[in-house]
């Protein structure tokens, strides 16, 4: 890390959201930000837009207006998007069967699993059994067809377990099948598009120059090494689900640097935008936004109920998902009950808040050791919630 006490902060913060300024920058003083984003929307408008910090160490190019940052599990979000607007078009059914869309999903025994077991993480796939490369995963039909033959690590329905890797494939596949797109084309031309967003699953070579480097979180402290390895080691469920059997454990976080990664579509973990564009997607979801609203309110109801309960089979702590999104709880604070969105592995973080039209984006290059709850976004939550 690098001595960021006194940032500069670019951006503007309406009347009222002052506390969020302050939040944000407490974020460098006290928890050891490097480069970051934070964006709020309340009721279509942007209230909160600021930047800051350093992009990248190896340069000390500022973390500026147009920089994009890789966000992790909050592309989780994104994708669960395109399955609600498919759903709401009538496209889509959450309780039919998957094989209805994907016919070769229905072996090793799963021919009578229901769509919404892979929204919320529920199917038993968070792993499979063949070992593939990077390359594979990025080729994407290596991985469905792995996906499409897996046995189930558990009875589906009767646990849920966090699908890190294998999430984005499932739901993407739905989406392909269905709508005759890849989920890149379908996001860009379904959401981002008609938002006017700078957030894509899949980054054009023309974007690549703006991304800020991601930077590992710092190692743990000893006393927690021994039990991260238990739930977290390479042959442990959750250890397995976030390297995906292997395929990104070589390089670790560093892959994620890789134009290679950031070319593919791994609609679960390699989404690359900025708060500004998170913020307004959520607070689209929820209000109209510059004239465009993507899901009713009967959607967000359907969508944002929760569906798990009790320990998560690869995060052990008890998770609470709806379909596809992480909805408000313990273990995925957000801005109360109602709230619904996606966190990203090291600290990002976007989530919609019905009863107060808010949409939140908060994205960052310097990781911390954690999935959910990171110390930096729950403060500026604090801070608007005060504002509100």
């Amino acid at each position: 890390m690098t001595d960021v006490a006194t940032p500069t902060i670019g951006g503007t913060v309406e009347p009222g959201f002052e506390a969020v300024r302050e939040a944000f920058v407490r974020n460098f003083t006290d928890h050891g930000e490097v480069g970051a984003g934070v964006s709020v929307h309340v009721n279509g408008r942007k209230v909160v837009d600021l930047w800051g910090g350093v992009a990248d160490l190896s340069t000390q190019q500022p973390y500026d207006e147009s920089t994009l940052q890789l966000v992790f599990s909050t592309t989780k979000g994104a994708a669960a998007v395109c399955g609600a607007l498919l759903f709401q078009r009538g496209l889509l059914d959450y309780d039919a069967k998957v094989v209805e869309y994907w016919p070769e999903f229905a072996a090793a025994g799963k021919a009578g699993m229901p769509v919404k077991y892979l929204f919320s993480h529920q199917a038993g796939l968070p792993v499979i059994d063949e070992v593939l490369t990077a390359d594979q995963v990025y080729a994407w039909t290596p991985l469905i067809d792995a996906l499409a033959a897996q046995k189930p690590v558990w009875e589906p329905g009767s646990k849920h377990g966090y699908h890190a890797l294998t999430y984005g494939h499932l739901v993407g596949e739905l989406v392909r099948r269905i709508s005759g797109k890849d989920i890149g084309t379908f996001f860009a031309e379904e959401v981002a598009g008609p938002l006017g967003l700078e957030f894509w699953i899949g980054l054009p070579e023309s974007e690549e120059a703006r991304v800020a480097p991601l930077i590992p979180s710092p190692p743990p402290p000893p006393e927690m090494v021994e039990m991260m390895a238990s739930f977290m080691g390479p042959d442990s469920l959750g250890g397995r689900a976030l390297s995906l059997g292997g395929a990104f454990a070589v390089e670790g976080e560093m892959i994620f640097n890789t134009r290679g990664m950031h070319a593919a579509q791994i609609p679960a973990a390699n989404g690359i935008t900025n708060a500004r564009s998170l913020s307004r997607m959520y607070a689209g979801c929820v209000s109209e936004v510059d004239g465009v609203r993507l899901l009713t309110p009967d959607t967000v109801a359907k969508v944002t109920e929760t569906l798990t309960a009790g320990p998560d089979q690869c995060l052990v702590f008890e998770s609470t998902f709806g379909l596809g999104f992480m909805t408000h709880g313990s273990f995925t604070p957000m801005l109360g009950p109602g709230s619904f969105g996606h966190a990203g592995a090291g600290g990002s973080l976007g989530f919609a808040h019905p009863d107060s039209g808010l949409g939140f984006g908060y994205v960052m290059n310097q990781m911390q050791m954690n999935l959910a709850g990171d110390p930096r976004a729950a403060g500026m939550i604090e801070a608007i919630q005060s504002s509100l």
